[in-house]
Protein backbone atom coordinates (compact mmCIF):
# COMPACT_ATOMS: atom_id res chain seq x y z
CA UNK A 1 0.00 0.00 0.00
CA UNK A 2 2.70 2.39 0.61
CA UNK A 3 4.49 1.86 -2.49
CA UNK A 4 1.41 2.40 -4.44
CA UNK A 5 0.75 5.64 -2.81
CA UNK A 6 4.33 6.94 -2.50
CA UNK A 7 4.55 7.09 -6.76
CA UNK A 8 1.18 9.08 -7.16
CA UNK A 9 2.80 12.07 -4.68
CA UNK A 10 6.06 11.76 -6.23
CA UNK A 11 4.66 12.17 -9.61
CA UNK A 12 2.68 14.80 -9.07
CA UNK A 13 5.83 16.81 -6.76
CA UNK A 14 7.77 16.30 -10.06
CA UNK A 15 4.87 17.45 -12.45
CA UNK A 16 4.79 20.75 -9.71
CA UNK A 17 8.02 21.27 -10.09
CA UNK A 18 8.33 20.68 -13.98
CA UNK A 19 5.27 23.24 -14.39
CA UNK A 20 7.34 26.09 -13.84
CA UNK A 21 9.80 25.37 -16.49
CA UNK A 22 6.49 25.74 -18.84
CA UNK A 23 6.11 28.72 -20.74
CA UNK A 24 2.39 29.77 -19.90
CA UNK A 25 1.59 32.45 -23.13
CA UNK A 26 3.28 31.29 -25.84
CA UNK A 27 2.35 33.84 -28.49
CA UNK A 28 3.67 36.39 -26.24
CA UNK A 29 7.02 37.71 -26.12
CA UNK A 30 9.27 38.26 -22.40
CA UNK A 31 7.56 41.06 -20.44
CA UNK A 32 9.29 44.48 -21.10
CA UNK A 33 11.95 45.68 -19.05
CA UNK A 34 12.22 49.28 -18.04
CA UNK A 35 15.30 51.00 -18.66
CA UNK A 36 17.31 51.74 -15.26
CA UNK A 37 16.48 55.16 -13.68
CA UNK A 38 19.08 57.76 -14.72
CA UNK A 39 20.77 59.53 -12.21
CA UNK A 40 21.15 63.56 -12.13
CA UNK A 41 23.35 65.03 -14.06
CA UNK A 42 26.52 65.79 -12.01
CA UNK A 43 25.89 69.42 -12.57
CA UNK A 44 22.05 69.08 -12.01
CA UNK A 45 22.67 67.40 -8.74
CA UNK A 46 25.08 70.20 -7.67
CA UNK A 47 23.32 72.98 -8.55
CA UNK A 48 20.38 71.36 -6.37
CA UNK A 49 22.20 70.87 -3.49
CA UNK A 50 24.22 74.39 -3.60
CA UNK A 51 20.47 75.57 -3.59
CA UNK A 52 19.41 73.35 -0.79
CA UNK A 53 23.18 74.19 1.06
CA UNK A 54 22.18 77.91 0.74
CA UNK A 55 18.93 77.67 2.54
CA UNK A 56 20.30 75.73 5.21
CA UNK A 57 23.35 78.21 5.62
CA UNK A 58 20.55 81.73 5.49
CA UNK A 59 18.77 79.32 8.14
CA UNK A 60 21.31 79.69 10.25
CA UNK A 61 23.10 83.19 9.65
CA UNK A 62 19.58 85.04 8.55
CA UNK A 63 20.72 88.52 6.88
CA UNK A 64 24.23 87.06 6.19
CA UNK A 65 25.71 87.13 2.43
CA UNK A 66 25.89 83.15 2.84
CA UNK A 67 26.83 82.63 -0.86
CA UNK A 68 31.04 82.53 0.23
CA UNK A 69 30.02 79.96 3.10
CA UNK A 70 27.64 77.75 0.63
CA UNK A 71 30.93 78.00 -1.41
CA UNK A 72 32.97 76.18 1.54
CA UNK A 73 30.56 73.62 2.26
CA UNK A 74 30.35 72.79 -1.75
CA UNK A 75 34.07 72.58 -1.84
CA UNK A 76 34.29 70.21 1.44
CA UNK A 77 31.22 68.21 0.47
CA UNK A 78 31.93 64.87 -1.34
CA UNK A 79 29.86 64.14 -4.38
CA UNK A 80 27.84 60.94 -2.77
CA UNK A 81 26.83 63.59 0.51
CA UNK A 82 26.15 66.46 -2.37
CA UNK A 83 23.49 63.58 -3.77
CA UNK A 84 22.29 62.71 -0.28
CA UNK A 85 21.60 66.30 0.28
CA UNK A 86 19.96 67.05 -3.15
CA UNK A 87 17.75 63.92 -2.73
CA UNK A 88 17.05 64.29 0.73
CA UNK A 89 15.47 68.34 -0.04
CA UNK A 90 14.98 71.21 2.31
CA UNK A 91 13.42 68.87 4.63
CA UNK A 92 16.47 66.48 5.42
CA UNK A 93 19.69 68.05 4.34
CA UNK A 94 20.21 69.81 8.12
CA UNK A 95 21.80 67.33 10.12
CA UNK A 96 24.27 66.47 6.61
CA UNK A 97 24.93 70.14 6.10
CA UNK A 98 25.99 70.52 9.94
CA UNK A 99 28.18 67.60 9.67
CA UNK A 100 29.95 69.21 6.91
CA UNK A 101 30.33 72.88 8.22
CA UNK A 102 31.72 71.02 11.83
CA UNK A 103 34.90 69.67 9.49
CA UNK A 104 37.90 71.21 10.47
CA UNK A 105 38.79 72.49 6.71
CA UNK A 106 35.13 73.76 6.44
CA UNK A 107 35.32 75.83 9.34
CA UNK A 108 38.77 77.31 7.92
CA UNK A 109 37.28 78.38 4.95
CA UNK A 110 34.09 79.78 6.39
CA UNK A 111 36.26 81.98 8.80
CA UNK A 112 38.35 82.77 6.12
CA UNK A 113 35.42 83.82 3.97
CA UNK A 114 34.11 85.74 7.10
CA UNK A 115 37.13 87.75 7.73
CA UNK A 116 37.29 88.65 4.04
CA UNK A 117 33.63 89.84 4.90
CA UNK A 118 34.39 92.21 7.47
CA UNK A 119 37.75 93.75 5.62
CA UNK A 120 35.35 94.39 2.24
CA UNK A 121 32.70 95.70 5.00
Amino acid sequence: MRLSLSLPLSLTAAALALSGCVVQNPGMGPAPTLPPVAAPAPDAMRSSARVIVNREMAKRLPGANVAPYTDCVMQSATTAELTSIAEAGALGAGDAVAAIVGRPATTQCIARAAAAAKGAA
